[in-house]
């Protein structure tokens, strides 16, 4: 592929105008993010061919970016039927029902946050921990009266939490492959943040939510005897939930344990209702369950799920690893960060660098993984060559790259999270407790070198 010559002020220019229209678009005049995603694109194109790319090369940049999510719009897709048969099942209204007769308002809030922790720690995904536990707490909170954003932001922080606790996440072994460490060492490193930032949003959360003891228990108890007249409400409703812990206990991927409850879900629909034809089955798989009982509400809050529920977001995420793609390959990012790693001198320095260059890979190309991948290139030898141990960095990839992808209305994170709970990024984005002090915890330690592995041979060096 042919290059582009750039110059620092050029690259800069560019991604300043792509920011811009992307933030104008989707915060300013509050647009879905399909429209100033795929604006960027076309400003992107013209540009490179104006810079003397072919249309090959231009091409090659677009499947250079798709071919990086391939397997998380699989999981997506997998992801939207998996919500509509669990709804169809009886898993998540049960859910639900165990939920309101189990917690009380004045501490909702804090117990959400701490058991989509638990479940994100076993399962290693926050995708899942929010479309599923997510949806039936969500539920609840909504119809106890909180705030919407608030309880999304209480179940987005504990999944978040629960990812960076497991073994199983992707990300952290990403972060540990990346920076050449043993993944247990990086989750060791990151403690040092992960578990300050948790603590932090544990009391945030119950201080947000002690004064509410005004909910409705009317209103609830409408809404358990619509759920238990319609739905079918039991122990055995909770199989596939336990099937997700027992394929993660064995590490399958994420792909065949989405597979494998889809259908156990789909057999507990037939026996649940004998009556169910198969179109109508593939019916809710493909276009998602709607909720037909006495309660508006409870339509209202289990009509979701379904194949192509998902398509406004795997549309999304195409234009956004297609920008991302554009942006690689064309060398804006890396016109940007090389120069930026190699002016560093202190530890301090090194970290804040860092944190801001993940930080701009989601803002700018709005993927997990590039936001991980591209600033641990860029800074691994930096961080070497300033002391610093290799998980030093993995620990601020995961802080600045991770957490803050579902923060970004455009980004892949966002914009599933969003579609799966209704609510905009940007509603929920000052909820996320854990994601915004995430970074702020790397930045402490980067600046007191509290928890920052420097290398042994520096420390011996110095004394």
């Amino acid at each position: 592929m042919q290059k582009i010559k750039l110059s620092l002020r050029e690259a800069i220019l560019m991604l300043v105008l792509i920011l811009a229209i992307m933030g104008c678009g989707v915060i300013g005049l509050g647009l879905s993010p399909q429209v100033p995603v795929l604006l960027a694109i076309t400003v992107t194109i013209f540009w490179a061919k104006f810079k003397g790319l072919s249309w090959d090369d231009i091409n090659h940049g677009i499947k250079d970016g798709i071919d990086k999510g391939i397997i998380p719009i699989v999981i997506f897709i997998l992801i939207g039927a998996m919500i509509s048969t669990w709804i169809a099942a009886g898993t998540i209204p049960t859910l639900m029902v165990i939920g309101f007769k189990a917690i009380s308002a004045q501490w909702f809030l804090p117990t959400v946050f701490l058991v989509c922790t638990l479940v994100g720690a076993a399962v290693g995904s926050c995708f899942t921990v929010v479309s599923t536990v997510g949806i039936a707490f969500f539920g609840i909170g909504v119809t106890m009266s909180f705030n919407p954003a608030l309880v999304a932001g209480a179940v987005i922080s504990g999944g978040v939490f629960g990812d960076k606790c497991s073994p199983l996440s992707e990300t952290n072994n990403l972060a540990a492959a990346v920076v050449d460490t043993d993944l247990f060492d990086h989750m060791k490193t990151i403690l040092w943040s992960t578990v300050p930032a948790g603590v932090i949003s544990t009391v945030i959360f119950a201080l947000l939510g002690f004064g509410h003891n005004h909910a409705d228990f009317a209103k609830i108890n409408t809404t358990v005897a619509a759920l238990t007249q319609d739905f079918h409400i039991s122990w055995v409703a909770l199989i596939p939930i336990i099937l997700v812990f027992v394929c993660a206990g064995f590490k399958m991927a994420a792909i065949p344990t989405m597979l494998l409850n889809v259908l156990v879900s789909g057999v507990m629909m037939f026996i649940n209702n004998p009556q169910l034809s198969v179109v109508k089955a593939s019916n809710i798989i493909t276009n998602g369950f709607v909720a037909k009982t006495s309660n508006s509400e409870v339509n209202l809050l289990l009509s979701r799920g379904g194949i192509v529920s998902m398509m406004p977001t795997v549309a999304l995420i195409v234009l956004t690893l297609s920008l991302g793609g554009l942006l690689v390959n064309f060398g804006l990012v890396s016109a940007v960060m090389t120069p930026l790693a190699n002016h560093l001198n202190s530890h301090a320095k090194l970290v804040t660098a860092a944190l801001c260059a993940c930080i701009g890979i989601n803002i700018f190309v709005g993927e997990q993984f590039l936001s991980i991948i591209l600033p641990g290139r860029s800074f691994k030898q930096t961080f070497e060559n300033g002391g610093l141990e290799s998980s030093a960095l993995g620990r601020v990839l995961e802080d600045g790259g991770t957490v803050l992808n579902y923060l970004v209305p455009w980004g892949v994170g966002g914009v599933f999270l969003a579609n799966t709970l209704g609510v905009p990024t940007m509603s929920y984005l000052p909820f996320v407790f854990f994601s915004l002090l995430c970074p702020v915890m790397s930045l402490i330690s980067g600046l007191t070198g509290i928890g920052l592995h420097v290398q042994t041979q520096q420390v011996e060096a110095k004394a």
